[in-house]
């Protein structure tokens, strides 16, 4: 099971939201190129990375940011926020990150995703954000009635690499993740699924890693490692 610790950057520092809720974001000293270097240095070689700002502007705006992260070659980021177009996922494959993801772009147009599965194989993961068993888009800001168990059926054949479900009314609470709903939907599809949201300690990752379902590629943790509630060297341990 591969550990992604992440890194969420808005006006260039890392931050963490609670719920999806950028009026309850918590900033931390940390710089993002600091921190990658941090976790590489544990250890980590993939790393989760959103660009906050991008989501809710639609178009990358932390990129200076995350190409610098990406000239150690070691690394294998996955990178989403504001990717949009077919030149949006071109120009980060060509800067050499592992996956791209895609989210409000995915569901808005289910053409843009098949085409780019096509095109750039094993590298196009797909952000399901999830609040109540709907799929929200743009930073989650837009709700929409788009059941996530819809929605999976109709890219469960396209190519996409990677399921990354986060229950967004866990994400940033610390109060556990949300195995139940996302076992229910990668058991619908052949994907990988990482798990994210709501991770509070290293129980939470072992439990995970216990459960050995074949379709849980791995899990995200965020918040309670800035926090300090699970720290870095504990967590290397579990790679």
């Amino acid at each position: 099971m591969i550990i992604f610790p992440a890194i969420d950057i808005k006006n260039g520092k890392c931050v963490r939201l609670i719920k999806g809720d950028f009026n309850r974001a918590t900033e931390y000293d940390l710089s993002p190129i600091y921190q990658a270097k941090k976790y590489f240095e544990n250890g980590f070689n993939n790393i989760h990375i959103i660009d906050l700002d991008g989501a809710l502007n639609g178009r990358s705006v932390n990129s200076g940011i995350v190409k610098e992260i990406i000239k150690n070659d070691k690394l294998k980021i996955q990178i989403g926020g504001g990717v949009r177009t077919m030149d949006d996922i071109s120009a980060w494959i060509e800067s050499g990150v592992d996956k791209v993801i895609i989210g409000t772009a995915a569901v808005k147009n289910i053409n843009l995703l098949e085409v780019a599965c096509n095109k750039f194989k094993n590298k196009i993961a797909v952000a399901l954000d999830v609040k109540d068993g709907f799929i929200a888009l743009s930073g989650w800001k837009e709700n929409t009635q788009i059941l996530v168990s819809d929605f999976v059926d109709k890219i469960k054949n396209l190519g996409v690499s990677r399921i990354i479900y986060t229950d967004i009314n866990k994400d940033g609470t610390k109060q556990g993740p949300n195995l139940k709903d996302t076992i229910k939907i990668s058991s619908k599809i052949k994907i990988p699924t990482v798990i994210s949201g709501g991770i509070s300690s290293i129980e939470d990752i072992k439990k995970i890693k216990l459960l050995n379902y074949p379709n849980i590629e791995g899990v995200i943790v965020g918040k309670s490692i800035y926090d300090g509630d699970v720290k870095i060297s504990e967590l290397a341990k579990l790679i």
